[in-house]
C-alpha cells in the first residue's frame, strides 16, 4: 500500500482534484443557466403565471433533444465550439464547455420539476396580492422550493461528476483520464480500484452535504 502511494499518491491527489475542478465549474455555470432556463419553462406552461404554450414547446423540445443526446457524442459534436471558445480540444477547461452544454438542459429540468412542487394556492394568494410575476417567482416559488432545488443539486452535481469521467477519453484529465491511461490501458488495476473509490467517495461526501442543506432549508424542520 505504501508503495502504490509513493508511485502514484501525488497523481491521484491531482487527479482528484482537476475532477473537483471540472465538476464543481460546469456544475456552476451550467445553474447559472439552468435556473433561469427551468423558470422559463415552469411558467410559460399553459395556465401558469406568463403562460405562453407555443414558446413552452419549442424551448421543451430543444431541451429534450440536448438532452437526448449521449455525453460522449456531444463531447465530439461540439468539439469546434470547445476549440472557439478554449482555443483547445483537450485539458480541463476544454472539457468544462460539454459538460456545461450537457447539464444545462438537465439542470434545467430539474428545476422545472421542483417548482412545480410549489402550493399552486401560495402563487394564487400572491397575485391576489398584487405580487408582480417577478416577485412570485423569486418570494414564491424559488423560494417555497428551496428543499427540493437543492437535493436536485446533489443529483445535477453527480451527473456532472460522472459525465466528467467520461471526458478522461479525449485527455481532458481528472480521475477518468487516470483510470484509462493506468487502469485500462497499462492493466493497473489498483489505479483503477483507487479511482473508482475515490469516486464513490466523492459522490457520497456530495449526497451527505445537500442532504444536510435540505434539511436546513425545510421549514417543516424547524421545531
Amino acid at each position: 500500500m505504501e508503495a502504490f502511494f509513493n508511485v502514484y499518491g501525488s497523481l491521484l491527489l491531482d487527479s482528484t482534484l482537476e475532477t473537483l475542478y471540472m465538476t464543481f465549474i460546469a456544475t456552476l455555470f451550467s445553474y447559472i443557466l439552468g435556473v433561469p432556463l427551468g423558470v422559463i419553462l415552469s411558467v410559460t406552461k399553459k395556465g401558469a403565471i406568463a403562460s405562453s404554450p407555443s414558446f413552452n414547446s419549442v424551448a421543451g423540445w430543444i431541451v429534450n433533444i440536448v438532452r437526448s443526446v449521449p455525453f460522449i457524442i456531444l463531447m465530439v459534436f461540439v468539439i469546434p465550439f470547445t476549440r472557439l471558445v478554449t482555443g483547445s480540444s483537450i485539458g480541463l477547461n476544454a472539457a468544462i464547455v460539454p459538460l456545461i452544454i450537457a447539464a444545462t438542459p438537465f439542470v434545467a429540468r430539474i428545476v422545472e420539476q421542483s417548482l412545480e412542487e410549489v402550493d399552486r394556492g401560495l402563487i394564487e394568494a400572491a397575485k391576489c396580492m398584487g405580487a408582480s410575476n417577478i416577485q412570485i417567482i423569486t418570494k414564491v416559488m424559488l423560494k417555497e422550493s428551496r428543499p427540493s432545488l437543492i437535493r436536485g443539486l446533489s443529483i445535477s452535481t453527480i451527473t456532472i461528476l460522472s459525465y466528467s469521467a467520461i471526458t478522461g477519453s479525449i485527455g481532458a484529465g481528472g480521475l477518468g483520464d487516470m483510470a484509462i491511461r493506468y487502469g485500462y490501458q497499462q492493466y493497473i488495476d489498483s489505479v483503477m480500484y483507487a479511482t473508482v473509490i475515490l469516486l464513490v467517495v466523492i459522490v457520497v461526501l456530495i449526497q451527505w452535504a445537500c442532504n444536510i442543506w435540505a434539511f436546513k432549508a425545510d421549514k417543516r424542520n424547524r421545531n
